[in-house]
């Protein structure tokens, strides 16, 4: 399939392999992030003593775990599509501009949210369901967590860009390194070291930093059609304000499953932690449902954004038919 002068091949060939060659490895990247948080919550649950406790702590914590990933998906759902179309239309210098200004995002939402977490943790953890008993792991586990925000946010923010650019295998590896980096070192930090919830927390942020790292070294590739410049990292505000007018939607979307589970932790904490760790342990199994769903249109969209600013729009069998020959 050849290339176009844009460096990925969105425009060529017939539209189902193509979707089907980018789907497949974001819905595996997404099981395997399913299976991160999966295992989280297995080895915190079997903390000696205290594992109802602790899986009750951190599923406290989730509420503002999905919304921190709800803010990193206003920037990458906002802004790869952004970025697809720009080089269908051939304007490189824009896709460029929008990758550049979706990192100083992720910068300022990060520290805002830390700011505003480590300022209000415990009346945070309080109204979103924690309880005496609880509070101590959940304040554990995210005091840690939240020192990590941004490759947390780089890690799910950056990560829709490496699929703009055709490389959905390297996509899928950023998330399969962090993944069973976490698996190993949760033991380690859990159980061999004695940290508990803390080292839940520790390992996680390990992994989701390794794993920006990863996203990150490979957009600083200069042979890529899109990578990050120092030209491309100045605050452009015609892109910020496309960015967060795309991003809008995937962001609510998102931060509203961070509400509900604050409501339903709310109502349960009343009946006792028990039923907290139960709901976590069922928002884990409901993972499972909304997985491929959320992977196709991850690995889709770089593509339907692509074609759309390539100007592919004649074919009446979209699933079918060539693109441009």
């Amino acid at each position: 399939m050849d290339k176009d002068k844009s460096g990925t091949d969105f425009g060529k060939g017939r539209m189902l392999p193509l979707l089907m060659r980018m789907a497949l490895p974001a819905i595996a990247a997404q099981f395997v992030n399913m299976l991160y948080s999966i295992v989280d919550r297995i080895y915190i649950g079997h903390i000696a003593g205290v594992g109802t406790q602790a899986l009750a702590g951190v599923g406290v914590c989730n509420t503002v775990i999905l919304l921190v990933a709800a803010f990193a998906q206003f920037t990458g759902g906002g802004g790869a599509p952004l970025a697809s179309i720009a080089l269908g239309k051939g304007l490189k210098e824009k896709a460029e501009r929008i990758l550049g200004n979706g990192i100083l995002l992720l910068i300022v939402l990060s520290v805002l949210l830390m700011t505003a977490v480590y300022a209000f943790m415990d009346p945070i953890l309080m109204a979103t369901g924690a309880s005496t008993a609880t509070l101590p792991y959940a304040h554990s586990y995210l005091s840690i967590y939240m020192a990590g925000t941004f490759f947390v946010m780089a890690a799910i923010g950056l990560n829709p860009f490496i699929n703009v650019v055709g490389h959905p295998g390297v996509a899928m590896a950023s998330v399969l390194i962090g993944a069973a980096l976490n698996i190993v070192l949760d033991p380690v930090f859990i159980f061999a070291l004695d940290m508990g919830v803390a080292g839940a927390a520790l390992a996680t942020v390990i992994s989701q930093a390794v794993s920006a790292v990863w996203i990150l070294q490979f957009l600083l590739r200069r042979q890529h059609a899109l990578r990050i410049g120092r030209s491309s990292l100045k605050p452009d505000a015609v892109s910020l304000r496309q960015m967060s007018a795309l991003g809008v939607s995937p962001f609510v979307m998102a931060s509203t499953e961070s509400i509900i589970g604050f409501v339903m932790n709310r109502g349960l904490v009343t009946y006792g932690d028990a039923y907290v760790s139960a709901l976590t342990i069922m928002q884990s199994c409901m993972m499972i449902v909304s997985v491929p769903s959320s992977g196709f249109t991850s690995g889709t969209s770089p593509v339907i954004s692509y074609n759309y600013g390539h100007g592919n729009v004649e074919c009446e069998l979209p699933l079918t038919c060539p693109l441009n020959g």
